[in-house]
């Protein structure tokens, strides 16, 4: 019995082993793209987007979502994700009504990065393109993002919920 249980934790420690070291090997910054279109105008959607205090009324991952202080006077807001995780995005780059960009303020998280909103006239509405430039610290999670999860989850549960949020089912489309 007690040889059974040392494999079976020799075969855990090993395999956190294996995947610890396939995370080292991948790299570590990412950039990829999502979009969608929304038959709405241009200026809707941006209301919608630029919002960022009210994005938990209707993007089910985010529980929470409010405008903090920042103590440089930036425009911060924190949003709790359904897991309790808490995001604290600064705006560093705001344009209207066209390109938003958001980056997860400094904090102790395993990973990191931006998301730049471009919003513009397509197809008799509006194309809603957000590019994430990020990092993942931890060889592990990095791991898990790449074969698990994918670096296009969260923006295409994002678009799908600001299509739903305007009465639309929408399928994002990947560019990279």
């Amino acid at each position: 019995m007690f040889r059974w249980l040392l494999i079976i934790v020799a075969a855990l420690v090993g395999l956190v082993a294996v995947v610890a070291i396939a995370g080292w090997m991948m790299p570590r910054e990412h950039v990829a793209s999502s979009a969608v279109t929304i038959q709405q105008p241009p200026d809707s959607v941006w209301t919608v987007v630029r919002d960022l205090a009210s994005v938990d009324a209707w993007w089910p991952e985010v529980e929470k979502s409010e405008r903090v202080n920042d103590q440089r006077g930036r425009e911060m807001y924190r949003h709790v994700q359904k897991s309790g995780f808490e995001m604290p995005l600064l705006v560093t780059e705001s344009v209207s009504p066209s390109r938003l960009v958001t980056e997860i303020a400094p904090a102790n998280t395993p990973f990191g990065g931006t998301w730049t909103y471009e919003v513009g006239p397509a197809d008799g509405g509006t194309r809603v393109t957000i590019t994430e430039q990020g990092w993942i610290a931890n060889p592990i999670f990095r791991f898990m993002a790449n074969v698990f999860f994918g670096m296009h989850g969260a923006m295409d549960s994002y678009l799908r919920a600001l299509g739903r949020r305007f009465g639309e089912d929408v399928t994002p489309v990947h560019q990279g």
